[in-house]
């Protein structure tokens, strides 16, 4: 599959390149040829032939050509691929490799009678626009179709055979070397970078084809990771340009952190690769968001290092950030020109090497005369003497013009940059790999037929079999990846006393790092090492979070909740009966609370209990005192003593409820919380009951029914009361009474507020069972209250009793939702204690109120009708009944009263109707 998938990638590369490269080919060779006339033109003084403004190619003939890529020129702005002139790492560099195959060329035992040639590129600093260069590698690799072309006189075209390329130097940036290895690595073309150090291109799979003189950033940011421990650094930040060079080291700087788990990464910053105006000074401040981490490491280029001191230098911040840059930094004076005092003390790195002399003086003989071969070297010229070649120069509106006598290093500054042995080292490795190529398949001297068509793979294992020294003296090997070993200096940018700056030498990294502390210095020639840590001491109370891999950075967290602070590093979880103390350093007892006497949630229950009792009394000794009374009689005085007993009760259990638990207050509420009900329902449906079955009777017979009697309907009340008793004593047996702390209810979020709640064990299943028989009782007697609705209201209380159920089942509606819905709130305890005892209270109070008030009114207030009337017998009263029934019938039949004549007619007058007549059917023959 993925060679399937590797053949289609090649197949679509070549049909590309097969659109392309006839027109690149001819731009190439026109621009190379013309360009060189141009150079030689300029030098005489000719400037109507001045160089043209699209030359990009340098070809050097040879029997094994090698391809060079170098951003000679910056990156273009505003669409334009190619910018300004870069005179250090674009004309040093190429002028490196030049050199360097001079030296080859010379040399007699180095690849003897053979030539080497090059194609040298400018990449423009755009990865792009060096692929699209790039193509001119792979021209003699790919097979031209003539067969369909041809020419106007009928002849077939003669396609030019460009040159074959057997290895590319280069490229300088990481993405571009990235970019251009995709495509070299499908024609098999080694590749060997003198400058690309992206931890990524170590990846022999993706890359196989790609090596490099320079090691990696994977290196490096091993070095700069040492250099923090060493300072004991444990938080840092992290500074970034956008791009494989910079976005790679600093991935690779965070990954060897994440492995040693010794540096926190505080934030990593990325620089884009086109900053809007102010984006440095938001890059400064954003780095303050974490002022602990003073130490940064920059993986950026050299503009984005200046802008970045720079920002810091306009943001007062000049010595607080700890600066340790990468190889883009090193020892470059330029980033650090105006702003010394930002990057006083800054640590730099850089890949160890030395200033190739003999380039030195080759540079410096170079002149617009023996340097034709440069097409970039009249631009160069004029950057480098600030003049100007001719009308149609690079260099409008300069001052002077060139004369073409000036000489580099003495009419301008010269330094030689620091990739330059690098570059030469880059293609003494290929050279190497030739040699000993030429030597297995060659048997003389010269070019022979078995390396005209070399294979590239089998060059790249040459290659990577190299091991000579460098033109610095240095040892050049590759790795199993193609990289070369990692050789660093460590410097530091100092201010002396006399205010002068330097780079100075502070230690070495090779493999592990050696320091020289003694010779750090800091800001305002402060010698003592300062700091970067991670994370200061937690409080009292906080506990360490240790971040995921990387134990030397912490956050402090608080135990929140009901967790204390157990060891520097865990919280621990209090018992369920404990809370944290005030600094959570260890637990203490939750509070505990009961209903108090004073809370508003019991005065008024306590309030309408006592009204209530006090009435229920007034009202029994009323009746005690006028027992003998008519209305006491006609009333059922057993009966009306049961239910007042009930309704004292209902008052009564207000005071347990809101008593403190124990033993003997739980034994109370259990007996009296359904009792009082259990007295007050039992009664009154014994009533509703029996003058249910009394005129039930009494319209098929006039026989009176059984158990009417005042002691059979005792007897019923009571059997009925039984069996609430003995749900009690069952109860009271399977659990006895006791007191707990429900330390759940009032469990809140905040622990200062959690409270224990001191209850009887009574749950809310044991209090429906206990109110349940109750309730059944009154639903029963509401029921018999409906059906006895017809009876004429001189017969006894069969109205009013009805009015007190219906009253009395309105109230426990609205209990249930109440008491049940506040089961999750904080005031649990406190509502559903005050909702039960009111209701209680209420169904007394409607009670009292509908049954016994009116007959307490009439015994003290009219006396005059607390007397006797007539008795009459069952029939006559059966008789007034069931013609009433029938009355109220044939009325809401008949208009007009019509009916009420009729019926009337045959029945005895009866006493006027303003007048209540009492009937006790005790009295009456049964």
């Amino acid at each position: 599959m993925a060679r399937d998938s590797r053949h289609a990638w090649r197949s679509l590369c070549c049909l590309v390149l097969v659109l392309l490269l006839p027109m690149v080919s001819s731009t190439t060779t026109t621009s190379s040829s013309s360009s060189s006339s141009s150079s030689q033109k300029l030098a005489l003084g000719e400037p109507q032939l001045a160089q043209p403004e699209h030359a990009h190619s340098i070809r050097l003939d040879g029997d094994i050509i090698l391809g060079g890529l170098f951003p000679v020129h910056a990156r273009g702005e505003r669409g334009v691929p190619c910018g300004e002139l870069k005179k250090e790492k674009g004309i040093h560099r190429l002028e490196a490799m030049l050199f360097a195959i001079d030296l080859i060329n010379k040399d007699p035992d180095l690849l003897p009678n053979v030539t080497l040639g090059a194609r040298v590129l400018d990449t423009c600093s755009r990865d792009t626009y060096a692929l699209e260069q790039s193509l001119t590698f792979v021209q003699a690799l790919i097979e031209r179709d003539g067969s369909d072309v041809r020419c106007a006189n009928g002849d077939p075209p003669i396609f030019a055979k460009p040159d074959k390329v057997v290895g590319v130097i280069g490229a300088a940036a990481s993405s571009v070397s990235i970019m251009v290895a995709n495509i070299l690595r499908l024609f098999k073309i080694p590749q060997v970078s003198y400058a690309s150090t992206a931890p990524e291109l170590s990846d022999n799979v993706r890359y196989d084809f790609f090596s490099r003189v320079v090691p990696p950033d994977s290196y490096q940011a091993q070095a700069m990771m040492d250099i923090v421990t060493a300072m004991g650094w444990n938080y840092v930040s992290t500074l970034a340009s956008e791009g494989n060079y910079g976005e790679s080291g600093v991935e690779a700087f965070i990954h060897i952190s994440r492995e040693s788990g010794g540096v926190c990464i505080a934030q990593s910053v990325k620089v884009p690769r086109e900053p809007r105006p102010g984006e440095f000074d938001k890059t400064i401040q954003r780095l303050m968001e974490t002022p602990n981490a003073r130490a940064v490491i920059m993986f950026a280029n050299e503009d984005d290092i200046r802008r970045i001191l720079d920002a810091a230098k306009r943001n007062n911040q000049s010595g607080h950030f700890l600066w340790v840059g990468s190889d883009s930094w090193g020892s470059k004076i330029s980033p650090v020109v105006g702003q010394e005092k930002a990057a006083e003390g800054a640590i730099t790195i850089l890949p160890k090497r030395a200033s190739v002399d003999a380039f030195d003086r080759y540079f410096r003989s170079r002149s617009l005369s023996n340097n034709r071969r440069n097409v970039w070297f009249a631009e160069f010229w004029e950057e480098n003497f600030g003049c100007k070649l001719g009308m149609h120069g690079k260099k409008p509106g300069s001052p002077k013009k060139c004369t073409g006598l000036e000489k580099v290093g003495r009419d301008s500054t010269y330094e030689q940059e620091g990739k330059v042995q690098f570059v030469m080292d880059a293609v003494y490795a290929v050279a190497h790999a030739l040699h000993r190529m030429h030597r297995d398949r060659c048997s003389g001297p010269g070019l022979c037929a078995a390396m005209a068509n070399m294979d590239g793979k089998e060059l790249l294992s040459f290659i990577r079999a190299v091991n000579f020294n460098g033109s610095a003296g240095t040892p050049v090997t590759f790795n199993e990846n193609g990289d070369a070993p990692g050789r660093y200096d460590i410097f530091q940018y100092q201010i002396n006393n006399q205010s002068t700056t330097e780079y100075k030498v502070i230690g070495q990294w090779t493999n592990q790092l050696h320091l020289n502390m003694e010779a750090l210095q800091w800001a305002s020639g402060d010698w003592s090492l300062p700091g970067s840590v991670c994370s200061l001491p937690c409080r009292t109370g906080e506990r360490k979070k240790v971040v995921k891999g990387a134990p030397c950075c912490w956050h402090c967290e608080r135990c929140e909740g009901y967790h204390f602070q157990a060891s520097q590093f865990t919280c621990e979880l209090c018992s369920y009966e404990q809370r944290p103390d005030h600094n959570r350093t260890g637990c203490q007892p939750i509070p505990i609370i009961k209903l108090e006497w004073s809370s508003p949630w019991a005065v008024v229950p306590v309030f309408i209990s006592v009204l209530g009792i006090i009435a229920t009394t007034f009202v029994i000794l009323t009746f005690v005192r006028h027992n003998d009374t008519p209305i006491v009689r006609a009333a059922g005085r057993e009966m009306s003593y049961v239910l007042l007993t009930g309704i004292f009760l209902c008052y009564v259990i207000t005071f347990p409820m809101i008593a403190a638990p124990d033993v003997v207050v739980c034994s109370f509420r259990r007996i009296f919380l359904g009792l009082g009900m259990c007295f007050s329902n039992a009664a009154l449906l014994t009533k509703t009951n029996r003058i249910h079955r009394i005129f039930e009777q009494g319209k098929k017979a006039v026989t009176a029914p059984r158990f009417i009697s005042p002691t059979s309907q005792l007897f019923i009340t009571f059997f009925l009361i039984s069996l609430q008793l003995l749900g009690v004593l069952i109860w009271f047996a399977a659990d006895p009474p006791h007191t707990f702390v429900d330390f759940g209810e009032q469990r809140t979020q905040d622990p200062e507020r959690a409270r224990g709640v001191l209850k009887c064990d009574i749950s809310d299943l044991s209090l429906i069972c206990s109110l349940g028989y109750s309730i059944l009782l009154m639903v029963t007697c509401t029921v018999y209250a409906i059906k006895t609705r017809g009876v004429p209201e001189t017969f006894n209380e069969a109205k009013p009793i009805g009015f007190t159920m219906y009253t009395t089942c309105i109230i426990w509606l609205a209990f249930i939702p109440i008491f049940f819905g506040t089961a999750q709130s904080a005031e649990r305890m406190y509502i559903q204690t005050a909702t039960l005892t009111v209701s209680l209270s209420l169904s007394a109070s409607v009670s009292l109120g509908m049954l016994y008030m009116p007959k307490v009114y009439t015994i003290l207030l009219h006396p005059e009708l607390n007397v006797p009337k007539r008795k009459r017998s069952f029939k006559a009263i059966v008789t007034v009944a069931t013609m009433t029934s029938k009355l109220s019938q044939l009325a809401a039949e008949r208009p007009n009263g019509e009916v009420k004549t009729e019926l009337c007619e045959g029945v005895e007058p009866t006493v006027s109707s303003t007048k209540t007549t009492y009937v006790s059917y005790t009295n009456h023959a049964i």
